[in-house]
């Protein structure tokens, strides 16, 4: 397998990332050299100082095609993660499937403004009880989990396969002995009251997501994207249960998409809780609304 012009016997590790990277470029792909590095290296079973440090090294032939294949999925615009099979969220290993979102770096703001409101609270080390509505891989639900010891979580999802991989990440981080995974639609059959409910849910308008870059149109699960008509379809069915699942004075959060923030906050608002302005993420985007249910 040759795709990559230039790639051939005899080539070392630095003209492998060289030659791949700028094919990479070339087919418009964001962060070419940081992608060309880590499929190498997981093809070559190296980390990126040993990259570095055997830049020198003349590839095997066995080896050349080994990065091809992996080449090929990303000129393909496949991601990266879901070719890795794993991507690092809030210093977890979280595992990904075709049945789940890759945690992306933005999520990590629900995690934030949640943590926010714990220990402004005082509350890091109470036996909180968590919900994590549509949970997928368990990235956000594991991520609090993480930080607050005593804390145990529920995480639901519509999608069997999602709770699956789910599971299997609370295991491989050690977490599986204070998380329940629950297949279900938001919060179906689960009684409550929680102190901290969380979601990251599908919020795309279908009619938008055809016009979605191919990383997420082509291999994200249409189940976690599709927000209904006006991508507003999850939070009307949170809001919803709101009343019924949030402990008194306990917090709502969820992530919202971009330019959705005054018509998510009119939902919660008509279901009873206060909201307090958006969390934005590293680009300036609100991307974290918090809803408090005040009224017991």
């Amino acid at each position: 397998m040759r795709i990559i012009p230039g790639l051939k016997d005899g080539a070392s590790i630095e003209e492998a990332v060289r030659l791949v990277a700028q094919m990479f470029k070339l087919a418009g792909i964001d962060e070419a050299l940081v992608d060309a590095r880590a499929l190498i290296g997981y093809a070559l079973k190296l980390s990126r100082a040993q990259l570095l440090s055997h830049a020198d090294r003349i590839l095997e032939a066995r080896e050349i095609n080994a990065i091809s294949a992996l080449a090929a999925r990303r000129l393909k615009h496949e991601p990266v993660s879901r070719i890795l099979g794993h991507r690092e969220f809030w210093d977890l290993e979280i595992y990904v499937s075709p049945d789940v979102l890759v945690p992306r770096p933005e999520t990590e703001t629900v995690v934030e403004a949640a943590l926010d409101i714990v220990l402004r609270s005082g509350m890091r080390l109470e036996k909180l009880r968590i919900l994590d509505i549509g949970t997928g891989s368990g990235a956000l639900l594991l991520a609090l989990l993480q930080e607050l010891p005593n804390a145990v979580g529920i995480g639901s999802d519509v999608s069997e396969a999602a709770i699956a991989v789910a599971r299997g990440n609370a295991e491989r981080n050690d977490l599986a002995r204070r998380v329940h995974f629950v297949v279900c639609n938001i919060a179906d059959g689960l009684a409550g009251p929680f102190e901290l409910v969380v979601s990251n849910p599908p919020y795309i308008p279908h009619g938008e997501i055809a016009t979605l870059m191919p990383e997420v149109r082509d291999y994200d699960p249409n189940l976690a994207l599709d927000g209904g008509t006006d991508g507003l379809d999850a939070y009307r069915a949170i809001a919803r249960d709101a009343p019924r699942i949030l402990a008194p004075r306990s917090h709502l959060i969820v992530e919202l998409g971009m330019g959705q923030e005054s018509a998510v906050a009119a939902l919660f608002q008509q279901s009873g809780l206060t909201v307090s302005p958006a969390r934005a993420d590293l680009a300036g985007i609100p991307r974290a609304l918090v809803g408090q249910k005040t009224i017991p």
